[in-house]
């Protein structure tokens, strides 16, 4: 496997880049908006290709790199389902997998930093994000933090992974890389309390000022969707309400991007075709089967993802391979679903 810690010294931000081999997949956890030419050589140098980017919660002490790195490499963003973030590609839940080619990360909700963040688990190690720290937790005072929660999520399922266990967290201010799980038991000032009560009392007397950064990440942080309305304004974007109509004609081809666990889990637009998302490059490009399909044939392509923002990418990308009908449903399955679309289980 690849791995890299890469630091942020302004914020105490760690990122992690994982993939299973050169030339692979590979996937970012907690980007740095201002390291993301940083990134994308590095993924250059190791001959990866980004397929997603992923924030543990939303932070308030950076600006993320997500939106950036979606617009340079057109990679999948995502973050929890509980996140106030206006559109990421992709939104995930407890018990979930975030997969790429050769890796799969176990997803886990931890709240109480704030109330949308997540844990992310590989066989070896848990990405922690700034629920669990190198001898701290994160704080709980603002952004829906709970201390209680908090608590439940540490004691209550971090601790509960193997004692060996290796914990890679989103920050550190003391220049340590990485811990155990057994090692924060033993070792973790916060974590030598008695009950819930004693950590609750800890953790509201610490007074911390709040981040220097928080009045300008938290609301740049919130709104970082790819600008939709760009593409609808091109002509290649119709309305869930335009689609539904359009649904069930033989000369419109519906085209799934999600993933497959994405459709087992949210149902799928009757009649659609499975594409997703990461084999859009090789099928659109001349030979691949969007490719014929938009081109042997009067055929209109429609694409859908979760939320629209894949499949704007796709559309921009199809149109640029000369497939001119091509088309996307603007806010994706949720905006159909919130249409009175039918919407079927997948078989």
């Amino acid at each position: 496997m690849i791995f890299r810690q890469l630091f942020d010294s302004v914020s105490s931000t760690y990122t992690y880049l994982l993939a299973s081999r050169r030339g692979g997949e590979a996937l970012i956890i907690d980007p740095v908006l201002e390291k993301v030419d940083r990134y994308i050589q590095l993924l250059h140098d190791l001959d990866l290709k980004l397929i997603k980017a992923v924030d543990t919660h939303i932070h308030a002490d950076h600006i993320t790199g997500l939106g950036a790195l979606r617009d340079k490499t057109h990679c999948i963003t995502v973050m929890g389902e509980q996140s106030g973030v206006d559109v990421v590609s992709m939104r995930v839940s407890d018990g979930d997998k975030i997969d790429i080619e050769g890796l799969s990360l176990d997803v886990l909700y931890t709240p109480g930093h704030t109330d949308d963040s997540y844990s992310f688990i590989l066989p070896d190690r848990v990405f922690t994000g700034d629920t669990l720290l190198i001898r701290g937790t994160g704080r709980t005072d603002f952004q829906n933090g709970d201390p209680r929660a908090q608590y439940e999520s540490i004691f209550g399922r971090l601790l509960k992974l193997p004692d060996q266990t290796l914990i890679f967290p989103a920050h550190d201010y003391k220049g340590d890389t990485v811990s155990t799980i057994g090692e924060e038991k033993a070792c973790n000032p916060r974590l030598q309390v008695k009950s819930v009560d004693q950590y609750v009392d800890l953790m509201n007397s610490l007074h911390l000022p709040n981040p220097k950064m928080m009045d300008v990440a938290v609301p740049a942080n919130l709104h970082m969707g790819l600008a939709q309305d760009e593409v609808a304004r091109r002509g290649w974007a119709l309305t869930a309400s335009q689609a539904k109509d359009l649904a069930g004609r033989s000369d419109v081809v519906l085209i799934d991007l999600r993933e497959r666990r994405e459709r087992e889990k949210h149902g799928v637009i009757p009649g659609s075709l499975h594409a997703p998302y990461p084999a859009l490059e090789d099928n659109v490009k001349p030979g691949g089967v969007l490719h014929q399909l938009g081109t042997s044939t009067s055929n209109q392509l429609l694409f859908y993802c979760a939320f629209g923002e894949r499949s704007a990418m796709a559309v921009q990308a199809a149109q640029e391979a000369g497939l001119t009908t091509a088309r996307h449903i603007q806010g994706g399955i949720e905006a159909w679903r919130r249409a009175g679309g039918t919407i079927a289980p997948e078989r």
